[in-house]
């Protein structure tokens, strides 16, 4: 049990996450950095973003007397994969080139060079995947709660599958500015853009999955969302808005976003989700969004409804010299982990 009137620590650590005392064997919830984003065609960064992030944790103000006080239970992060950022820095470069050549108009099946750079990005990118679920799973196994620090939103695959194993059935409660149901992207099998069409089509663990904030999608996933009524349930980002000018109350809205969710949810938060203003450097930046404290009150809602949070990913943070992102990252980093915490082991 939690005893709320303990104080925040006295001392604080150099080395963990948010400067707080705790290691991987003392703390409830282990934080897992992915630095991966071979994929994304934009606009680089986000695979260092959980270095940034470690950062700014320890330089800026996180306001520890939170809402939700679930770091009480102890929170730490992993050591980035310096072997991971690395491979994800020749991928990415691979990906360009093959992308470059089919913006200029090359014919994929007649160049066996570009035919090997697809594998070999593809098979990269598998990798990424199974070293994710073992990464987890292992945490999973021991009795931690985790949190995966994205990288690009492909790296949220591996995690969701070694859930899979510990629970019969869960939803899924995506925030993100795309639908993420392409079953490929420009060839690439394991992507950004493909993420939760993976998830359904081989995870049956994921009984629903709601979409928040989605306004950039092309027509292959309009018509798989339109095939998969009973599975997934889309609040587009300008339908949000015109339910409120109507004068809908953005509580009684999310009591709709809410209600096709199961007993237990897992949170796929994209930060693209939200309006650009708060993380501008992320890589796939779009017009519109929600504000952070709109989705905070979606997550509040969420647990008085009597659902579970069982983990989350928070991914595709970027980085600018003036390390706004960062900090705002860590920010929302850190009340997630306490809402989470909070939420699985409330204090009596």
């Amino acid at each position: 049990m939690i005893d709320p009137s303990v104080p925040p620590p006295a001392s604080f650590s150099k080395d963990n996450i948010f400067g707080l005392p705790f290691d991987e064997n003392s703390a409830q919830l282990i934080i897992l950095p992915v630095p991966w984003e071979v994929t994304l065609p934009h606009h680089p960064g986000t695979a260092r973003s959980p270095e940034h992030i470690l950062k700014a944790s320890k330089r800026v103000h996180v306001n520890l007397i939170d809402e939700y006080e679930g770091w009480k239970r102890g929170i730490a992060m992993q050591a980035i994969d310096k072997h991971m950022l690395m491979r994800s820095d020749y991928l990415r470069k691979e990906a360009e080139l093959y992308l470059n050549f089919l913006m200029d108009g090359g014919n994929l099946a007649e160049n066996s060079f570009m035919q090997k750079t697809l594998h070999d990005v593809n098979k990269g990118c598998e990798e990424m995947n199974a070293w994710v679920y073992n990464q987890t799973h292992a945490l999973l196994q021991k009795g931690k709660n985790v949190v995966l620090l994205g990288g690009d939103h492909s790296t949220a695959w591996g995690y969701i599958k070694a859930l899979s194993e510990q629970h019969p059935e869960f939803g899924i409660l995506q925030i993100d500015a795309h639908c993420d149901l392409r079953q490929t992207y420009v060839g690439f099998t394991h992507s950004h853009g493909s993420v939760m069409r993976k998830v359904l089509d081989h995870i049956q663990h994921v009984v629903h999955l709601v979409q928040v904030g989605a306004r950039d999608f092309i027509e292959e996933e309009w018509l798989f969302l339109r095939e998969q009524p009973d599975r997934i349930t889309p609040f587009f980002n300008k339908q949000l808005m015109e339910m409120q000018y109507r004068g809908l109350s953005w509580e009684k809205i999310c009591e709709q976003i809410i209600a096709p969710l199961p007993e237990k949810v897992y949170l796929s938060f994209d930060i693209d989700g939200l309006d650009p203003s708060v993380c501008p450097h992320t890589a796939r930046p779009v017009p519109g969004g929600l504000q952070t404290e709109q989705v905070f009150f979606l997550l509040k809602k969420l647990i008085q409804s009597g659902r579970q949070l069982i983990g989350f990913d928070l991914t595709e943070i970027g980085y600018g010299q003036e390390e706004w992102d960062a900090r705002a990252g860590a920010h929302i980093l850190f009340r997630l982990c306490n809402l989470l915490l909070s939420n699985l082991y409330p204090s009596t």
